[in-house]
């Protein structure tokens, strides 16, 4: 199959120019490993069956000699010989010239076994599953970034995606092992497979504590029901324990959910609270959400033929598929997300902060006529930053630098209020 480019690419390419190594994060099956394998000049397979323990035996003995190779030279598992992270650490230091390798693998490390943190040395990167401009589902007929450098352009595009492409896309989820496939049924069949090895298999491997299959996908799916809303952790312990009879405690969701987060599976979205209305106005807990939309529908046994007679549930799916593209899209920002909602009603589904202090307020809306509620919302929120900035001098907050609505709908363009309104499928980075 022909590899698709990755927005990750970049990031690593300019990582391997700066550092000595660079760690490569993510959930499984999101293409950490085929990503590193387009940059690497010599690779090493710590899993492949016929080397594995005489690898192993090696690191035991002299670890330096599984780094010796072209370089930038792969340790594909890297984890299954934690030692090798600290043998990169020294053999950084000894070289001293950068993109000497770059480490892929899980999350599940015995963290014992590593005696130096890799600061400045190995830089961490994270990847996500495929954005639908990776997927080249998305035209791109709209940059991100040059919207965030030219805020007052005439945009224009057409998606070529339709509601029920949308949702197809969102149960397939940005899985590159999915794109292999010609049928949709095995497309589908990916997500499926995702969750089972996570309940099954990682959420007991990543830090090495024995935990209970069964609730693991009640909690995952507990989470797809709730999912873009602030549930409460006392709902999902509810929910979790009113099917199934778990002895579950409060601690015990705590454990689990610090352990999906872990594996990247789950990835809550925190609140923005800027000081325009009181503290008790504004909601702070955070929003639920996954790495890739997919994960929603699979734990909940949904399927594409459900979601079109079920709109109202996708636009919650909806929305994460627009924080799983946004999130890839300004990665090199230095990107921070958030939302905001108080008890008033006014929100903005997602903000998007970059690390050089611009934002964007954005708000997704499945269909047309939900724009004119989300342009009002977001031109709401404007105004009452700027309210409290001509009282608030010594403390003012920057206004907003975008407003976008991102929508499943089909044409790109900029409204009398200046809010922009893109399908998610004309977007790239």
């Amino acid at each position: 199959m022909e590899y698709l480019e990755r927005i990750a690419d970049k990031h690593l390419q300019t990582r391997l120019k700066a550092m000595g190594a660079v760690l490569i994060e993510g959930p499984k099956w999101c293409g950490k490993t085929t990503t590193a394998e387009q940059h690497a000049k010599s690779i090493l397979r710590l899993q492949d069956p016929d080397m594995r323990e005489d690898y192993l035996a090696t690191a035991a003995t002299k670890p330096s000699n599984l780094l010796l190779g072209d370089i930038p030279r792969l340790l594909d598992e890297w984890q299954d010989a934690p030692v090798i992270w600290d043998a990169v650490r020294t053999m950084c230091d000894k070289r001293g010239i950068p993109g000497q390798f770059i480490l892929t693998g899980s999350n599940a490390v015995d963290k014992s076994q590593i005696h130096h943190s890799g600061t400045g040395r190995i830089s961490r990167m994270q990847m996500l599953p495929m954005s639908l401009w990776e997927s080249k589902e998305s035209n791109g007929s709209v940059s991100l970034h040059d919207l965030f450098d030219n805020p007052t352009q005439e945009i224009e595009g057409v998606s070529s995606m339709s509601i029920n492409d949308l949702i197809f896309s969102a149960c397939r989820g940005g899985w590159p092992a999915a794109l292999k496939f010609k049928k949709p049924q095995e497309q589908l069949m990916i997500a499926k497979d995702y969750i089972q090895s996570v309940c099954k298999e990682d959420i007991s491997r990543v830090d090495g504590v024995q935990r209970n299959e069964k609730l693991t996908m009640q909690i995952l799916r507990s989470y797809a029901r709730n999912i873009s809303t602030m549930a409460k952790t006392t709902s999902i312990l509810a929910d979790v324990t009113a099917g199934e009879k778990f002895d579950c405690t409060r601690p015990t969701i705590y454990d689990y959910m610090s352990a999906l987060e872990k594996l990247f599976v789950i990835q809550d979205i925190d609140a923005w609270c800027p000081a325009i209305r009181s503290k008790t106005a504004i909601q702070s807990s955070p929003k639920r959400g996954f790495c890739d939309p997919s994960i929603a529908v699979a734990a909940m046994g949904l399927t594409p033929d459900v979601l079109q007679t079920q709109l109202k549930t996708f636009g919650f799916i909806f929305e994460q598929m627009c924080i799983r593209d946004l999130r890839a899209y300004s990665y090199d920002y230095f990107t921070s997300i958030g939302y905001y909602r108080d008890r008033y009603g006014l929100e903005a589904d997602v903000v998007l902060h970059l690390g050089d202090g611009r934002y964007a307020l954005v708000e997704c809306k499945l269909g047309s006529r939900e724009i004119d509620e989300g342009a009002e919302h977001l031109c709401e929120l404007h105004r009452l930053i700027i309210e409290h900035n001509k009282t608030e001098k010594q403390m003012p907050i920057r206004e907003p630098d975008l407003k976008i609505i991102l929508t499943g709908g089909q044409y790109v363009y900029t409204r009398k209020d200046g809010v922009h309104v893109i399908p998610l499928a004309c977007l790239k980075p």
